[in-house]
């Protein structure tokens, strides 16, 4: 609504609902009246695309569409495709035929025409070489294969697209595996006949369980035993510092003396940090604190939708630089060995190089686990990374002013959907069995969001624009490079990572000009980092390059560093104590002198936030 008011003078002035004055010309009135209707008209679309990323799990129907028709386009229009796809089909049922008189005749003796790939756990049971379980496993590896083959294979598509579209006809065929039925998965059959279907009716008990969960908000069935402060994140400390996004725990010692270097853990703010503080068994803090080492842990305030203009800036301001000024005080000025998990490296990296660029030398090494600062390569995370998605996804963001913890969730087990989505489907509405829930997996269950703009500044400056490997990223309007960093860097990737590839998480390798020791576990992204010594089939390979040598790409790398069985945590220990200084006495809880005292015992408040 617009309104005349006298403004003291000859002239008269409008004044619009937000309280703006402009001249009373005709000019300035219609330019206001345009300036409403834009914003109506654009704050209209991006309500419709929030109601519309409700229902596709904020994945882009306009990205999803645009890879197929440029797949579709390029394919119409290149009939010598057209043809050589109708000759791998002919030859695919040829094979098949093949395939199924053998089977007929021989069975379990018959020798497959195809394989699985090799982390396709899906046909393994012995039950899949009967006959016609075993033609229905073939003909549907087949039909997987030469759908990979038509997507990706025609000139002059879009390397994203054609990645993006294989991914999307992956995750439809999944649906349609033969384990994913009772009648045509022999597991599910045998199962069937040895209950008298009783399996078949505890499955149907599991996911009307599952369904009051989910609507309930509950996390999975079991994860009640998990309760953090009781039985996980026990290691004792006390929160020494907190301000509207973090709370700073201090570890208490476990040893007469300690190294003077402190360790600051920068977990991802994406989880509750304590996934470094399971159970004492399986605790990276607890073991740091055993060989020496006062242990700091920034512990992440679960943004609501009050906090939808939090920035990346405000996450490296206050969660990271002031975490050192507090570790800083403490230490009484000693250097500080900081090290970044996931998102966390992330942003350190970024902390990280503007103290550089500040001459600010309080860290002494930074250590980089599953983390990334050069995002081109990061895995199937990148497919629906484009303008497109983007947006979309701003749009669902700013209606709700966070990016909620069960749409993060359900993009990261469509990343490994046979593992996390289709064998929970077989286990527990098939065979009706439950599985046993365990530490990682209660920690799983309790997510956080992320706040609108964090998130959107994360997603263009760093995922889409890759503005930190490639020089662009600002801190106070001034360019950053980790070319700066001096310090030594120790990074860790892990061999199935699906959120942060190994290779990715490499390039800390050509990213940097000081010396980097690189280190890559077996297991995920998650379940490499945690790898307790004594931990079965654990292995690592590690090697060291220093700032003079010449670089070696990834798979040169591989070829060259040697492997060494167990977990990875005595040699980073190792690695850190080689560049600390001789032990002391620990240091107090907390700097009273300098206004850091013990305000709660850890685990502290925030990691209660639902």
């Amino acid at each position: 609504m617009l309104t005349k008011v006298e403004d003291g003078g000859p002239e008269l002035g409008i004044v619009s609902t937000s309280g703006r004055t402009i001249k009373s010309d005709s000019g300035a009135a219609e330019s206001l009246r345009a300036h409403e209707q834009n914003a109506f008209y654009n704050n209209l679309d991006r309500y419709l695309h929030y109601l519309l990323a409700r229902t596709t799990a904020g994945v882009s129907p306009a990205a999803c569409a645009n890879a197929y028709f440029d797949w579709a386009i390029h394919l119409a229009t290149s009939p010598g495709r057209q043809l050589e796809l109708f000759g791998e089909a002919v030859h695919q049922w040829t094979r098949l035929a093949d395939f199924a008189k053998a089977a007929a005749l021989t069975g379990a003796d018959a020798a497959p025409c195809i394989l699985p790939r090799s982390n396709d756990k899906r046909f393994r049971s012995e039950r899949w070489k009967d006959f016609p379980f075993n033609l229905y496993g073939q003909s549907f590896l087949l039909w997987e294969e030469w759908w990979h083959s038509a997507v990706t294979g025609v000139r002059g598509v879009e390397r994203q697209n054609a990645e993006r579209l294989d991914f999307i006809m992956r995750q439809t065929l999944d649906v349609f595996a033969p384990t994913n039925f009772p009648l045509t998965n022999p597991d599910v059959l045998v199962r069937t006949e040895a209950e008298a279907g009783f399996n078949l009716v505890r499955g149907l008990w599991n996911f009307l369980e599952d369904l009051k969960r989910l609507r309930d908000g509950e996390g999975p069935e079991g994860v009640e035993n998990f309760r953090v402060g009781e039985t996980i994140a026990v290691t004792p400390g006390k929160v020494i510092f907190r301000n509207d996004l973090i709370e700073l725990i201090q570890c208490a010692p476990t040893t007469p003396d300690v190294y003077p270097e402190p360790i600051l853990i920068i977990p991802a703010w994406i989880m509750k940090f304590y996934i470094l503080d399971l159970r004492p068994e399986n605790s990276l803090v607890k073991y740091l604190t055993a060989q020496g080492f006062t242990v700091f842990m920034v512990s992440w305030r679960n943004p609501g939708e009050e906090d939808r203009d939090t920035s990346f800036e405000d996450y490296r301001r206050l969660g990271v630089m002031a975490a050192i000024d507090a570790v800083s005080k403490v230490a009484g000025g000693q250097k500080i060995h900081a090290a970044g998990y996931c998102l966390g490296g992330t942003l350190l990296a970024t902390a990280a190089a503007a103290m550089a660029l500040d001459n600010d030398d309080r860290l002494k090494s930074v250590t980089f686990l599953a983390a990334q600062a050069d995002f081109r390569e990061a895995g199937e995370l990148t497919l629906f990374i484009d303008e497109s998605q983007i947006s979309f996804l701003e749009d669902m963001m700013q209606q709700q002013g966070f990016l909620d913890s069960t749409q993060m969730a359900g993009a990261f087990q469509l990343l490994r959907s046979n593992d996390l989505i289709w064998s929970h489907v077989i286990n527990r509405y098939l065979l009706g069995e439950r599985q046993p829930i365990f530490d990682l997996l209660a920690w799983n269950a309790d997510a956080t969001r992320m706040p609108y703009r964090m998130h959107s500044d994360y997603l263009r400056s760093l995922f889409l624009n890759n503005d930190l490997a490639e020089g662009r990223y600002t801190v106070d309007g001034r360019a950053i490079a980790l070319t700066d960093l001096r310090m030594p860097i120790f990074a860790l990737g892990t061999e199935t990572d699906h959120v942060a590839p190994w290779r990715s998480v490499y390039k800390f390798n050509i990213l940097s000009d000081t010396d980097v020791t690189f280190v890559l576990t077996s297991g995920g992204h998650n379940a490499g980092v945690i790898s307790p010594p004594g931990s079965s089939g654990r292995s690592y390979r590690m090697a060291t390059k220093l700032e003079t040598d010449s670089f070696e790409s990834a798979d040169e790398w591989h070829a060259n560093a040697p492997k060494f069985d167990g977990s990875w945590w005595p040699a980073w220990t190792g690695w850190l104590a080689e560049r600390s200084s001789k032990k002391s006495a620990p240091p107090p809880m907390g700097a009273s002198g300098d206004g850091l005292e013990p305000l709660a015992s850890a685990p502290g408040t925030y990691v209660y936030q639902r």
